[in-house]
């Protein structure tokens, strides 16, 4: 039983279409093969994160205390929370209320006519004087 070479590499005959229909059943044999390795392995892979998460304080319901405010004047005098101050006095004002609460907020701002080397004065002095937490006021 001869087969002709032109038989087997000519084209189909007029009834018959060519199969161009992909074989999905490796890849199907694949995938589950690949998704019970995945099983397997994924309980072995998985670790814990030992995390160090902060506990709740019993004493945060009280309210913090107000912020303390300080304005530089233009005529070169400071007013911590409406008293007035000059620069010697403001620095040992702001040590007495930094020692009394270290946590309390300092809100340094300058009156409207005030220069900016006065408010760059008691940024520094408020620095100086041991304060931890400044912010800008209005």
């Amino acid at each position: 039983m001869a087969v002709s070479q032109s038989s087997v590499f000519s084209e189909p005959a007029r009834g018959e279409a060519a199969l161009s229909q992909i074989n999905i059943t490796p890849l199907i044999d694949v995938m589950l093969v690949l998704l019970i390795i995945f099983m397997v392995i994924s309980p072995v892979v998985s670790r814990t994160l030992d995390a160090q998460l902060p506990q709740a304080n019993k004493d945060a319901s009280s309210p913090p205390a107000p912020p303390m405010h300080l304005v530089a004047q233009a005529d070169g005098q400071y007013r911590l929370d409406g008293v007035a101050h000059d620069r010697g006095t403001l620095g040992s004002a702001l040590v007495q209320n930094a020692a009394s609460d270290p946590d309390r907020v300092l809100l340094v701002s300058a009156a409207g006519d005030a220069d900016y080397q006065a408010f760059a004065d008691a940024l520094a002095i408020a620095e100086d004087s041991g304060v931890r937490q400044i912010a800008h006021g209005r």
